[in-house]
């Protein structure tokens, strides 16, 4: 899976010893939308994607791969994403789950031990969700970590898999259920982190959901 890097940040050599790399989902077409690629939608000024960055950022991953499909040379253009690792999913009209093995594959051989999952089309999801799950990580192996943020009890993004995880993630990735099949077969593992008080789950996937952008 070819990966384009940005400049490197200058504190790249002194991550958090967790090693935590955000992972943003941003390949969707918008299909729904009349073919525009999610991740250029505007949202209080600037495309949604700079916007999941931020929040991922700001919530305590210092560093970001984003996962790019429709649009991705349009994006690269028009959206300013310095020091992310920008991941290309070819295969980004078969759903969700190949972008998330693609992802998933860009970790692969780095010094992560974790990557927190994050959804483009998630504007109401922003650094609290984000902080409020990364704090859920296993203390001693990071490796080994595996939460998900609940709204009203209902799983939903950001979720947190440790690298002990991945191979058995993508394994299971298929369509657009992403991860869901191996979250409910490993249910009884998982870190339930509610955050309902700080985040709206709320996709936008229809052109009536573009009214919460404004």
């Amino acid at each position: 899976m070819p990966l384009t890097p940005h400049r490197r940040s200058p504190n790249a050599g002194q991550a958090a010893p967790e090693r935590v790399v955000g992972l943003l989902l941003a390949a969707g077409g918008g299909r729904r939308l009349g073919g525009r690629p999610k991740a250029l939608l505007t949202y209080r000024g600037r495309p949604l994607v700079e916007h999941a960055v931020r929040s991922l950022r700001e919530g305590g991953c210092e560093r970001v791969h984003v996962v790019l499909g429709a649009g991705a040379d349009e994006v690269r253009a028009r959206a300013a994403l310095p020091d992310c690792v920008l991941v290309d999913n070819p295969a980004w009209e078969q759903g969700m789950g190949s972008s998330l093995r693609a992802g998933l594959t860009s970790l692969t051989g780095t010094d992560a031990r974790a990557a927190l999952v994050l959804l483009v089309d998630q504007p109401g999801i922003g650094p609290g969700a984000v902080a409020r799950v990364l704090g859920a990580r296993a203390a001693r192996e990071p490796r080994d970590s595996l939460a998900s943020a609940t709204y009203a009890g209902v799983r939903g993004h950001p979720v947190l898999f440790g690298a002990a995880h991945w191979a058995g993630v993508a394994a299971s990735a298929t369509g657009d259920r992403g991860a869901r099949s191996y979250l409910k077969e490993h249910a009884d593992r998982i870190t339930l982190v509610e955050c309902g008080d700080v985040a709206e789950p709320y996709d936008i996937d229809t052109e009536e959901d573009l009214t919460r952008l404004k």
